[in-house]
């Protein structure tokens, strides 16, 4: 019994010897140095790279001719069927273009120097000749143009399907804003206004309104001070197109107070009055001239060219040739011609007492001629040096029933005092207008309105 056990135990342990043989060479040989056991390398075949595949050659078709655009400022002596032919057209399309125009826009008229024309030329190819034209070798014909009116108008020529041409009126988009400026005065008006900001047409406009009762050679003093609110334009490029209408305006001289405010009369034409709703028109302007020098008064004088004393029968304006001369007030032209030593001449009738006259001029403005109505304030002629004179400047004259008056002691009486309703919705405006100009000039300040009472 012993020995069958022995046996068995010696059997399973040979077995057991058998079986880790193998593992334990594994173990030997893995941990050895590649000098004691071979390694045997397994061969896998090289990998070879796909050939790349040629991207397709896109080939693109030559871009189409554009439209060319040439901007064209006119010139002293230009007329459009000539400046339309200068920049490329041909003088047939240029003369039905300009037909078209017929009761929109005359060229005659209203070409005026400076004005900036868009002329538009399309392309014209043959059949089939695309793929190879370039800019160079294509025709162009006149397709459009684009010409300026007004400060917020165009008119526009185009070409229509039938080869003819087409033209309308085109208003512009404009952004509106309302300017305030405020300043004092250490040289002059004109000059401390502009530098402060005031374009020049608004200058021009402020002088007009309080020509009725400012004599700006004799009523302007060292810091005296001004303020005025005018409404601009913008197109949408953001550039000032138009300085518009003055809304308020303020002299304050010698401590005096005259401010302005636009407003509807009772009549519905627009006008300027006083804080107290009082028009400020007079039936005539004291100096009918801007920017210009008081040179000789009224009265008796020695003549600079005859050499003795007589009647000096009005007021010299010293000013530039050329400067434009206003009608004081609105009448019907009764002379227009040379007279005399006054050289070139007017004379204007106002009503059946008043009369004004003007002397030496250099010309004419268009249009004024005997027997026409002119307005107040309307250009009638230009500064000049004609007759006996030994200089540029403007003799004004007034005349009362036929007899010569002193211009600078004429007393005449106010405008149109507003009444009622309009009274009421005049002052309500004019407090919207002085709170407005107060936020202007200081954001952060809310402006304080007069209450002022008005007493008859």
């Amino acid at each position: 019994m012993q020995i069958e056990t022995f046996r068995k135990s010696h059997i399973i342990v040979a077995g057991a010897v058998i079986v880790a043989l193998p593992v334990l060479a594994y173990v030997i040989g893995a941990t050895s140095g590649p000098d004691e056991t071979p390694v045997v390398e397994v061969t896998q075949p090289p990998v070879v790279a796909p050939e790349p595949v040629a991207a397709p050659v896109v080939v693109e078709a030559p871009a189409p001719p554009q439209p060319r655009v040439e901007l064209v400022e006119i010139e002293s002596g230009d007329n459009l069927m000539d400046v339309l032919v200068r920049t490329g057209a041909e003088r047939f399309d240029a003369h039905v273009a300009i037909q078209s125009l017929q009761g929109v826009y005359d060229p005659r008229r209203d070409l005026r120097v400076g004005d900036k024309l868009a002329v538009t030329f399309a392309p014209v190819e043959e059949s089939g000749a695309r793929s190879s034209a370039t800019a160079e070798a294509v025709d162009y014909v006149l397709s459009g143009l684009r010409l300026p009116v007004a400060y917020d108008r165009n008119v526009m020529v185009d070409r229509n399907e039938d080869g003819g041409f087409v033209s309308r009126e085109v208003l512009l988009e404009l952004e509106s804003e309302v300017v305030a400026v405020q300043g004092s005065i250490d040289s002059s008006l004109f000059v401390n206004a502009r530098d402060a900001g005031v374009p020049i047409s608004v200058l021009v406009e402020l002088v007009k309104i309080f020509s009725f009762d400012v004599d700006f050679q004799r009523d302007i003093w060292r810091d005296d001070k001004f303020e005025v609110m005018f409404d601009r334009q913008r197109n949408p490029e953001g550039e000032v197109v138009n300085n518009g209408d003055i809304l308020y305006a303020k002299l304050t001289l010698r401590g005096t107070e005259l401010p302005l405010y636009r407003f509807e009369n009772s009549e519905g034409n627009i006008d300027f009055f006083n804080e107290k709703g009082e028009g400020v028109r007079k039936a005539l302007m004291k100096t009918p001239i801007d920017g210009a020098r008081l040179s000789s008064r009224f009265g008796k004088r020695k003549h600079p060219i005859l050499g003795y004393t007589r009647q000096h029968s009005g007021i010299d304006f010293a000013a530039p040739r050329g400067t434009p001369i206003y009608a004081a007030g609105d009448g019907s032209v009764v002379r227009a011609s040379t007279f005399g030593g006054y050289g070139k001449y007017i004379k204007i009738r106002h009503n059946g007492t008043y009369s004004t006259a003007y002397a030496h001029l250099r010309g004419y403005a268009r249009g004024i001629r005997s027997g026409i109505r002119v307005r107040q304030g309307q250009v009638i002629g230009y500064v000049g040096s004609t007759g006996r004179s030994t200089g540029p400047h403007l003799h004004y004259e007034i005349h009362r029933n036929g007899k010569a008056i002193n211009p600078l002691g004429l007393k005449l009486p106010s405008g149109e005092k507003l009444k009622g309703d309009r009274l009421a919705a005049f002052l309500e405006h004019r407090k919207n207008l002085d709170a407005e100009f107060g936020t202007l000039v200081d954001p952060t300040l809310v402006a304080e309105t007069s209450e002022n009472t008005l007493t008859d």
